[in-house]
């Protein structure tokens, strides 16, 4: 949640981001039929409204524009969430309509003045508003935020989002914030015979790009699977959770069951060094790009902290062989786009 504009009329408008976490069939709600519903939103609250792409259980819903937008923005997302609760309760036997809940996602940084002292602000909004407040003591994977949990009536969540503006407004963030960006939807892969194959139900569907990328791994690095003298994967099959948003699909047959399908090899470690001045190029900006390599290649990445004296960063992978391979391939294809300008990867 950032202030980008103080006004001069005074008092509490300024103009805000609001990042709201939501599942799916809510977010399935909030766009409606052709987009019908969003439009309508973004039109009578003047809030500009903005979903997450990506084939991800969880989406990002940004919400822009002045204070008084932003509220008109979440009135309208509480009451149709009510309204989509009342019509779910029209074929259940429940008697208790249950509370509208919402999520923001706010920089771990304020969410201490979010609680206060001894919990002091936090037991305030939540006696002042009449709606349950619940600050998660994690931060999101990959990020430096945490989600806000907001329970009630519209009304009372409506007051509540109103005063947790004013809390975040007198307390900045404080130092970078790396924003929370939901992982797509795992997809199983497996390679067999130096092909790669995504498992999509009953069937194995052989993906080209895939297999390309594994492919020049194995030719570019010196791990090859456990108990094989060859770089190709004949008769083993070690599985990794590659992560993609779609799916090339050519051709499809029955997935053949083999015992070897479900023994992964052991994971190992592998240690790289690599200098400072690159190691930015490595983590992108916010960490994009090492979240991208961590996805694609399913491996454990940790970066060292920078030691004094030292010109050089020490980068430990953890995975299966295959894994490995595709991450120290990705890294390496990541600094010589570097030095050699030759653009991202």
């Amino acid at each position: 949640m950032e202030p980008n504009k103080v006004q001069s009329e005074g008092g509490l408008n300024v103009t805000l981001t609001i990042r709201l976490l939501m599942h799916g069939k809510e977010v399935g709600s909030i766009i409606g039929k052709k987009g019908e519903t969003v439009k309508k939103m973004r039109e009578e609250s003047g809030a500009r409204i903005n979903i997450s792409e990506g084939n991800c259980p969880e989406r990002i819903v940004t919400i822009t524009g002045p204070t008084d937008a932003i509220f008109k923005a979440f009135a309208m997302i509480a009451y149709k969430f009510e309204e989509d609760i009342i019509n779910s309760m029209s074929n259940s036997p429940a008697t208790s309509k249950p509370p509208v809940t919402l999520r923001l996602v706010v920089p771990a940084s304020q969410c201490g003045s979010l609680i206060g002292k001894g919990g002091s602000k936090i037991k305030e909004m939540r006696e002042s508003t009449g709606a349950q407040v619940q600050v998660a003591g994690d931060m999101l994977p990959n990020s430096t935020e945490r989600a806000v949990t907001i329970s009630g009536t519209p009304e009372a969540i409506i007051q509540c989002v109103k005063q947790i503006c004013v809390v975040m407004l007198e307390s900045p963030p404080k130092g970078a914030t790396i924003p929370y960006r939901p992982k797509p939807a795992s997809t199983p892969v497996i390679f067999s015979g130096g092909q790669a194959y995504t498992i999509q139900g009953q069937y194995a569907i052989p993906h080209p790009d895939l297999t390309k990328l594994h492919q020049l791994a194995m030719q570019q690095t010196p791990f090859t699977p456990l108990g094989q003298t060859t770089p190709a994967f004949p008769g083993t099959y070690p599985r990794a959770l590659l992560k993609f948003p779609s799916l090339c699909c050519l051709s499809s047959f029955p997935l053949l069951s083999d015992p070897g399908l479900d023994a992964s090899p052991p994971a190992s470690t592998h240690e790289l060094t690599i200098p400072n001045d690159l190691i930015g190029c490595i983590i992108g900006r916010q960490g994009t790009k090492i979240n991208e390599i961590r996805q694609m290649s399913g491996a454990q990445i940790k970066i060292a902290n920078a030691m004094e004296g030292s010109s050089e960063r020490q980068i430990t992978i953890t995975g299966t062989p295959a894994n490995i391979s595709l991450a120290q391939y990705l890294i390496n294809a990541r600094l010589t786009s570097e030095v050699t300008g030759m653009g991202t990867l």
